[in-house]
């Protein structure tokens, strides 16, 4: 289930932080590149990358502001400070008869930036998210595992054809150009 928060503001504007303003590269992005796709779409890749994740309940999937993912962030993690996607596993005890695998939070405005510095549309980095997303709520945890997660994260890019995944961004050293775009499925 995909939810839009109803403080979100949904006509994409170029983003404005200081690592867009720097001389990091970036690609211009068109006010198309920034569009949230619609509920619909989010919704049928949700359920094909669950299948791949072989993660089985109910998953929603919040797309909310910086300012919610924050406080989001500082009650649930004690890190008072926006994110890109955080992942609530639901208890195995209160799912009841209706299994529940957990929700997701990802923020629009956290996501607009990233895919203007990574160079591909919001679609594509919202994909991102809810993938790795759904791979903590399957149970991995790229912080404490010895890069299991990130095989996992990669194979699945490659088989739902996404580009490159934020544990092998935190990975490249700033100021270095990750504008990998996924070659799955394609011929030289």
């Amino acid at each position: 289930m995909i939810l839009l928060d109803p403080d979100l503001h949904l006509h994409p504007r170029p983003p404005s932080t200081a690592a867009t303003r720097t001389s990091a590269p970036t690609f211009a992005a068109s006010s198309r590149q920034l569009r949230l796709p619609t509920p619909r779409t989010l919704a049928r890749f949700l359920a094909a990358a669950q299948a791949a994740v072989r993660l089985r309940g109910q998953v929603t999937v919040l797309i909310t502001t910086d300012q919610a993912i924050r406080s989001l962030n500082r009650r649930f993690r004690g890190k008072n400070k926006a994110t890109d996607v955080l992942s609530f596993p639901a208890d195995a005890a209160l799912s009841g008869p209706e299994k529940i695998a957990g929700d997701l939070a990802i923020s629009l405005p956290t996501a607009q930036r990233q895919a203007t510095e990574q160079g591909h549309p919001l679609s594509t980095e919202i994909k991102i998210l809810i993938l790795h997303g759904l791979l903590h709520l399957a149970g991995h945890d790229h912080e404490t595992d010895s890069g299991q997660m990130a095989r996992r994260e990669r194979l699945l890019r490659a088989r739902l054809r996404l580009s490159q995944g934020l544990i092998e961004r935190a990975a490249t050293p700033k100021g270095t150009a990750t504008k990998a775009r996924s070659t799955a499925g394609k011929r030289p």
